[in-house]
Parts: structure tokens; C-alpha cells; sequence
């Protein structure tokens, strides 16, 4: 089995590294973005196995992001986690209903985030 491809998206540099070296060493390729824009070129050139994204970004926020790879054919079926300090329940909610396979809300614990993203790779796609 080959390893997976996470696309990993946040303008934090110190969040966006804590993540590329946690999800490594569990056995991911990582492939990073600093912002959504960046974000949704890498997701349609690299073709990862599922995105984490934060939602509050310069040029393209997570929202947006999630919208755009929903509405594209090539990228409708990626999964994608949004990492926020966004925590209302509205908020959530919001990023659910917009298609988010998870939404984990900052701070949060990276290993915790690791288990959500293989319990979501696990499901049945839609």
C-alpha cells in the first residue's frame, strides 16, 4: 500500500511545519500551502489523498477553498478537514454543510487530528 498524500493549508508557518512533521512521521507525504489560493493550485496539480485547511487565510479563506474544490469535478470528492479557531457552533456547522468531511476547532491536539484523518479516510466517498 502506498502511502497517502495530505495537502496541508494554513498562513501560520509555525502551525503549517507542526503539521508537516507530525503528519510525516506518522507516514504521510505532505505536500504544504500558505494560503487558500496556493492551496487549491497544489490540490488540483498534486492530486493529494485529502486537504486540511484552516478557514481564516489571506487570499482565498477556508470557505472559499472548500466551495471552489466541491464545485470542481476533479476535486469534488477530496476529503477535506478545516482547522479553525472558529468555534461557534454555527461555524461548524457552516463548514459541514459545505461539504468538510471533519471540522477540528484550534487549539488542537495534532495526534487527535492524525486519528480524525484516518477515521475520514476510512469512510465510504459519496
Amino acid at each position: 500500500m502506498s502511502k497517502l498524500t495530505v495537502l496541508v493549508i494554513d498562513d501560520d508557518p509555525v502551525i503549517l511545519e507542526l503539521l508537516r512533521v507530525n503528519f510525516e512521521i506518522e507516514g504521510f507525504d505532505v505536500i504544504c500551502a500558505a494560503d487558500g489560493e496556493e492551496g487549491l493550485k497544489r490540490a488540483q496539480t498534486d492530486r493529494p489523498d485529502a486537504v486540511i485547511s484552516d478557514i481564516m487565510m489571506p487570499r482565498r479563506d477556508g470557505l472559499q477553498l472548500l466551495a471552489d474544490l466541491k464545485a470542481d469535478p476533479s476535486t469534488q470528492d477530496l476529503p477535506v478537514i478545516l482547522l479553525s479557531a472558529k468555534a461557534q457552533k454555527n461555524e461548524v456547522q457552516q463548514g459541514l454543510e459545505m461539504g468538510a468531511d471533519d471540522y477540528i476547532t484550534k487549539p488542537f491536539d495534532p495526534l487527535e487530528l492524525i486519528d480524525r484523518l484516518n477515521a475520514v479516510m476510512t469512510r465510504p466517498r459519496r
